[in-house]
Formats: structure tokens, sequence, C-alpha cells
């Protein structure tokens, strides 16, 4: 009997390697495999940001100097859980094994990812869901791919599917969320790993439509602008120029985070007394400046349509800058991309006010995409993001800034995987 039950889950398994013939169609094991990871990707991220939410209405109830002590524990709390549990790394961590392991990605730390991001997210850390949410459907795209015996390009592109569900649900947008996970990989070659596209697209829509049907985010503009009509050919000129300020804004976010990873680097103790440092530098900025926790999903709007005075905005841009340098480094877990455009949205008003005949809806989002596309290398997909994050109706001028962004980066990228020769 055990001779013919190893028969028949052989042949089973023959079966399954076998592509589903519906000759008129480009439809095969594959495609169920990507729309499974998209199925998969929307559930995790459903279930994610429904938890997320509920912790961040909880945690919201304590406020002014109690946010110093519930920082501080909140990020003792991750740190322990990260000591104990496992490091699940970071995004430069996940960039580095899609590159140049194979595109395996280990689902054994996605514990600690989960619980410690849910932690530092809702909590107030200035980094975003989106490292969390890629880490954990990237490794799940990943091990399906072992599951099925999938080798080579096969399982990297199975693993950026993964990724891509989880950039789209988060995001809202299939499009761009596909891009993304491709772009981010290197800092110069968009398009790399481009026998991925088609398998990022189809898991990004299954994601989107699992994800919407949860949560019902990312069926609209998030980001509320004011209206944009664009009037003349100069109007390309000044989303250059507002993305020169923004790059420069970019070089002094990559200086900080450098210096204070050095800085951090020094302190010889276990990573959850880091953490626990980071918790009260983050507490004390929110207690003075609450404007700059958390990071930015709602944030943002409030900023827009908030009558902000010069100095009050220069100084949420620098305390908020210095906000998400100190949650990278200490080891606090999430991602940097919606706080970024926080920051961009902050520099937009403030160049506004030295340019009050020029579009806000236009500053805003200028400074927004250049100042991403400098820190992470993703012209193409940062426009199409903010296109459907914003409603912002042209295109252009966004991709204008994206590039201006792109081309006055580093040279030496902030992810510093996305770099390294093969």
């Amino acid at each position: 009997m055990k001779i013919k039950s190893k028969k028949r889950l052989v042949t089973y398994l023959n079966i399954l390697d076998r592509p589903i013939k519906f000759r008129p169609f480009l439809f095969n094991r594959m495609f169920l495999l990507w729309a499974l990871v998209g199925i998969i990707g929307g559930l995790s991220a459903g279930i994610y940001w429904i938890i997320l939410e509920f912790l961040i209405h909880q945690i919201t109830f304590f406020e002014g100097w109690l946010v110093i002590p519930v920082m501080a524990f909140s990020g003792l709390l991750a740190g322990t859980i990260i000591h104990f549990i496992g490091d699940p790394g970071e995004i430069d961590l996940i960039v580095n094994n899609i590159r140049f392991n194979k595109g395996k990605l280990n689902p054994k730390n996605n514990p600690s990812m989960v619980l410690s991001s849910l932690l530092c997210v809702a909590s107030g850390g200035s980094l975003g869901p989106e490292a969390p949410l890629v880490q954990v459907t990237g490794s799940t795209g990943s091990w399906l791919g072992k599951i099925c015996r999938l080798k080579g390009e096969e399982l990297r592109s199975l693993s950026i599917a993964g990724m891509a569900s989880g950039f789209t649900a988060l995001f809202g947008a299939p499009l761009g969320g596909s891009l993304f996970s491709l772009e981010i990989l290197h800092y110069k070659h968009a398009v790399e790993y481009y026998r991925a596209i088609i398998p990022a697209f189809v898991a990004s829509c299954f994601s989107y439509i699992i994800f919407a049907l949860i949560v019902h985010l990312g069926l609209g503009p998030i980001w509320d602008l004011p209206i944009y009509e664009m009037s003349n050919l100069f109007d390309f000129g000044y989303a250059i120029l507002f993305a020169c300020f923004a790059a420069c804004v970019g070089w002094l976010f990559i200086i900080c985070t450098r210096s204070l990873k050095q800085l951090f680097k020094k302190i010889n103790s276990p990573i959850y007394i880091k953490t626990l440092l980071g918790g009260i530098i983050l507490g004390v900025i929110a207690y003075y400046f609450p404007l700059t926790r958390y990071f930015g999903h709602h944030e943002i709007n409030e900023l827009i349509f908030r009558d902000s005075t010069l100095y009050f905005l220069i100084a949420i841009l620098i305390f908020k800058i210095l906000a998400i340098s100190v949650t990278v480094t200490s080891g606090w877990r999430g991602g940097f991309i919606i706080p970024l455009f926080f920051v961009g949205a902050t520099l937009g008003l403030i160049l506004h006010h030295f340019f009050p005949n020029i579009n806000l809806a236009l500053t805003i989002i200028s400074c927004m995409a250049a100042i991403n596309s400098c820190v992470t290398r993703t012209p193409m997909s940062t426009t199409i993001l903010l296109a459907t994050l914003t409603g912002f109706d042209y295109l252009v001028p966004i991709l204008f800034a994206s590039l201006t962004g792109y081309f006055l980066a580093p040279r030496i990228p902030f992810i510093s995987s996305q770099m390294k020769a093969k």
C-alpha cells in the first residue's frame, strides 16, 4: 500500500507540473500560482490593516506627555520581540535576497516582522506598513514556489509577484505597485527582472480586489490635493525647479540617516535598548510636534488643509526627517515610502510661501515625486502611484519631477543592495 501511495503521489505531482491545456488561451499553472499569491497577499494585507487600525485607535488615546512613555514602552517591546523571536531585517535585506539569493525570501521571520511592525507603526513611529507587508507577501510567494518545485527565474518571479501584491494592497494601485516591486530591486535598470512583469501584474490585480473587498481602501484618491489645471508649458519648468529643491531634501534625509546609523552602531547593547532609546526620542518629538507622529496616511490631508505658518512648516520638515531617520536606524520596523511623501508635501507647502502664484497641487506633488525617486530610485512607479493616490490627472509634470529627483540622487543608493554587482 505504501508503494502504491507513493506512486499515486508522484502521478499527482506530475499532473500538477503540466500546464492546463486550454489551447485558445495563454492560461496555465503559473497563472494560477500568480493569482493565488495575489489572493493570499490581499488577505494577509487586509488582516494586517484591520489589526493595525484597531491598535492605532487604542493607542491614540494616550496624548500629551503620555506619548513619551507609550512610545518608549512600544520600542522596548518591539525590540524584545526581535531579540528573542528573530531579526526580520529591513527592505535592504528583501532586495538583497531577491537579487542575490535566487529570489528566496525566508518566511520564518514573518512572525517577528508582523508583531514588531504592528507595535512600531501603531504606536506612532515614522514608518509605514509597506515593508512588513512586502516581507510577508513576498516570502509567501517564495514559499509557494518551493512547494511547487520552481527554480531560477520562475521562483524569483513568484517572489516578486508576492512583493507586488503587498505594495498594491497598501497603495491601491495595481500598475504602480507592480512597477514599484520591479524598480526598487535595482538602482539603475528599472526592469532588470522583466520576466516578472506579467506575474507582478496578475498578482497585483487579485490582491487589489481582495484587499478592497476587505477594507475598501484604495478605491479612490486618499490625499485631497487642490484642483490643478495645466495653464502653460512653464509648469514643466516649475515641476523641475521644485524637484531640485526636493532632491536636496532627499540628500539631507540620506545623510541624516547614515549619520544616525553610525551613531547607533556605536551603542554596544541589545536591540531592545536601541529601540527603547529610539522610542524615547520619537516620543519627545511627537510631544512637541504631534503632526510628525505616525507615517502620514491621514496626516498628509491634515497638513495640506491646515493654515500653517512658514516657521511651523520648516520645523515639521526638520523634525519629520529626524523622526524617520531615528525610526529607521534605532531598530524600529516599517517602510519609509509614505513618510517620504509626507516630507515632500511639507516641502511643497514651504515652497508655496515663496511661489504663491504657482498652483499648490503642482508644488506639492512635484516635491513628493522627486524626494521619493531620489531616495528609492523608482521614477516610473512613483509617477503612477502619486497619480493614483492623489487623483492628479496630469502625469507629465509628475514624471518630470520624478526623473529630476532620480538623476539628482546620490551615486551610492540609499538602499545599498540595489547597487551590488552579481
